[in-house]
């Protein structure tokens, strides 16, 4: 199924915008959106992927009392996802802008002219979104963050599958790094003590 035909999936969000390919903002310059869409980075190519996949994953309520985002999504494997696999690609608004308040936003990539492009999925997005942090749920993340291109190079951030498969019906739980726990401790006054 190509990626401009996939549907909403269930139990999708109301207040949320489903979009299966990245928008961009006013905020990104020219010459870096054309680095974006086409240009190339040796040194962070992992492997080109060729089209994002939801087939892996589905969103799920989550509403074991012991999780910490009960009461909320997750997203789960559909069946066993090998080691080293792509799983799906983090879609949402790419911006140059300091969206410090939203909770998914992840960083892309920095130019060397001082842009720092961000992929933010607060308000629109795919089921990638509901990826949640691995801290009080497993002892380490089953998947990470890497940043790679399409096969029309296009760059994009990409949810992978660690050194383990994961099985059908495991949350896959990435890293959202210390930095991104500061922050948030920052803004409540408090201390979770995982980080």
């Amino acid at each position: 199924m190509s990626s401009s035909s996939r549907r909403q999936p269930p139990s999708w969000p109301s207040d949320i915008q489903y979009i299966n390919a990245p928008r961009y903002h006013p905020s990104v310059p020219g010459p870096v959106r054309s680095f974006l869409i086409s240009g190339t980075n040796p040194a962070s190519q992992k492997k080109p992927i060729s089209s994002p996949s939801t087939s892996l994953v589905r969103i799920r309520f989550i509403t074991e009392p012991s999780h910490p985002a009960r009461g909320q999504n997750g997203l789960f494997a559909v069946r066993k996802i090998f080691p080293k696999s792509h799983i799906i690609d983090y879609i949402g608004e790419v911006h140059c802008q300091d969206r410090a308040g939203s909770d998914y936003d992840l960083s892309l990539f920095r130019s060397q002219d001082g842009d720092n492009v961000g992929v933010d999925a607060s308000v629109m997005g795919n089921e990638a979104r509901f990826v949640n942090d691995y801290r009080g749920i497993r002892s380490k993340p089953n998947a990470v963050f890497v940043e790679s291109r399409t096969s029309q190079g296009e760059l994009r951030m990409s949810i992978w599958s660690c050194k383990d498969p994961i099985p059908k019906g495991d949350e896959i739980l990435v890293s959202y790094g210390k930095s991104w726990w500061r922050s948030r401790i920052a803004q409540t006054d408090a201390s979770p003590d995982f980080v």
